[in-house]
């Protein structure tokens, strides 16, 4: 992966994410806090899992002060809402400052899963898109069970929506 690719797909992301999160808040909060067995077992949940995920990941990437939620105790949205933009804008910041070499480092880190562990910074950007890719597809099937018709958020449907953006 290149600086240029890391860059695209945490755009891609952030962009997918904030799409979800916006056809959720149309729901009303009871809705959007129904058990539904799926996933984080409701869709609040599961943005909170997803900004989870890419706030540890940012954690160990770029910015290990990076304040991290228990994943036992994930934040309420409403602090989702208000922080996802804010940790949105500093992935593209890192990403945009990344060079090849910045890609292509090796990371260390500490998981929860594995102990100490390290990856190259591209899998840990691949591994940002895939988590909230995954989980992002699962509240579009809860939207679904609300009867909603939820957003396009493949990444082809970023890319037609940026064709004509220069190179990012």
């Amino acid at each position: 992966m290149t600086a240029y690719e890391a860059r695209t797909h945490i755009r891609y992301s952030g962009w997918a994410s904030r799409k979800v999160l916006e056809a959720a808040l149309s729901l009303s909060p009871e809705e959007r806090e129904k058990p539904m067995n799926v996933s984080h077992d409701c869709i609040a949940k599961t943005l909170a899992h997803i900004y989870f995920g890419d706030a540890i990941l940012y954690s160990r990437i770029a910015d290990a002060s990076y304040p991290v939620p228990s994943h036992d105790a994930l934040p309420s949205l409403d602090f989702v809402i208000d922080e996802w933009p804010r940790l949105q804008a500093r992935w593209e910041a890192w990403a945009d400052a990344a060079t090849d070499d910045e890609i292509a480092r090796q990371v260390p880190f500490k998981s929860r899963f594995v102990g100490n562990a390290g990856l190259p910074a591209w899998q840990i950007v691949m591994h940002v898109v895939n988590h909230a890719t995954l989980h992002r597809g699962q509240i579009v099937g809860m939207l679904r069970q609300f009867g909603m018709k939820p957003p396009a958020t493949d990444i082809v449907f970023f890319y037609y929506e940026h064709l004509a953006t220069p190179a990012i």
